[in-house]
């Protein structure tokens, strides 16, 4: 049975909250459809659902959301970072590294025998963070349904 206990963290002006209420569907609907390379056309029902069935993390600033992390876990043995995001207009502050760094030490998430994710261009932002390309790749299989959401939008 998740816990359901939210966590906020503050600086500054910008607050990180697992507070489920305080996610703004249309934004991060809007942001993964239009602006990641990931989640182009996503259907805002599938958004609605993945956060769900997610801990997810909104980055706001007084009270507009500007960023996420959604975490697909299940806070026991893994965790699985995707759709990590901060809006153009906040880039270059510090807050991508602030989010990962905090997510990372959430009181929900330790004790974690593996952490992950999936990236085209960030690796030398995740290194910081003691990601690294795995182990044994020989290890690890996938299925990929490419350009699932274009299919689904028909």
């Amino acid at each position: 049975m998740p816990n359901n206990l939210i966590e906020e963290y503050q600086k500054g002006e910008f607050l990180l909250s697992s507070d489920p209420d305080k996610l703004d569907l249309d934004m991060i609907h809007g942001y993964l459809s239009k602006h990641s390379y990931w989640a182009q056309n996503i259907p805002s029902i599938v958004v609605e659902r993945s956060l769900k069935n997610s801990l997810s993390f909104g980055l706001y600033h007084k009270k507009k959301q500007i960023g996420l992390v959604r975490v697909i876990t299940d806070r026991a043995t893994f965790a699985y970072l995707a759709d990590t995001f901060v809006i153009d207009e906040y880039q270059g502050k510090g807050l991508g590294t602030w989010m990962i760094e905090t997510v990372i030490k959430s009181s929900e998430l330790q004790g974690l025998r593996r952490w992950q994710l999936s990236t085209r261009d960030a690796h030398d932002f995740y290194q910081k963070f003691g990601f690294h390309a795995l182990e044994y790749p020989d290890r690890h299989m996938t299925i990929k349904n490419h350009n699932v959401y274009k299919k689904n939008s028909n």
